[in-house]
């Protein structure tokens, strides 16, 4: 029986990732600023979440093209280090500045784990990443709201 291997997450799936992400917001933006209502009706909260996934995307790419010259590719640090920070740099309204303070808490765990530590790739470090995005981004909001992206979040 062959066996599932115990790693799910590397450089490329980031990458991929990021791309699938920026094509699903790019659909359904328009529908997120129809219905942003919280905090001001300024409908452009999906218009804010494309732009700082487009950023963090464009960040990762740059990542692998810069590797392209070389016979390996960047590793998942690298790939992570470079989403975050992309969406930390492109980040547009309360929206962008939360999805990227999502990333970096995510980055913070997948992306450099505790001395001595091996990489957290699989199921569980998923979940302390989720997690540590969570909280990264509940503490980012001067007066967190229930019943926002926060709350998803968590």
């Amino acid at each position: 029986m062959a066996q599932v291997p115990q790693t799910f997450l590397d450089a490329l799936a980031v990458r991929t990732w990021c791309g699938l992400a920026l094509r699903s917001l790019g659909r359904v933006r328009e529908e997120i600023d129809a219905i942003n209502v919280y905090p001001v009706a300024d409908g452009d909260t999906g218009t804010n979440l494309y732009l700082t996934a487009e950023s963090a995307a464009t960040a990762v790419e740059a990542v692998f093209a810069g590797h392209e010259q070389g016979a390996d590719g960047p590793s998942l640090a690298d790939a992570l280090r470079a989403m975050a920070h992309g969406a930390l740099i492109g980040a547009r309204g309360n929206s962008g500045t939360i999805l990227a303070q999502l990333l970096r808490g995510m980055a913070q765990v997948l992306a450099a784990p505790e001395a001595g530590d091996t990489p957290h790739t699989d199921g569980t470090g998923l979940r302390l990443a989720l997690r540590r995005a969570a909280d990264a981004a509940r503490e980012a909001v001067a007066h967190p709201v229930e019943g926002t992206v926060l709350t998803v979040a968590s």
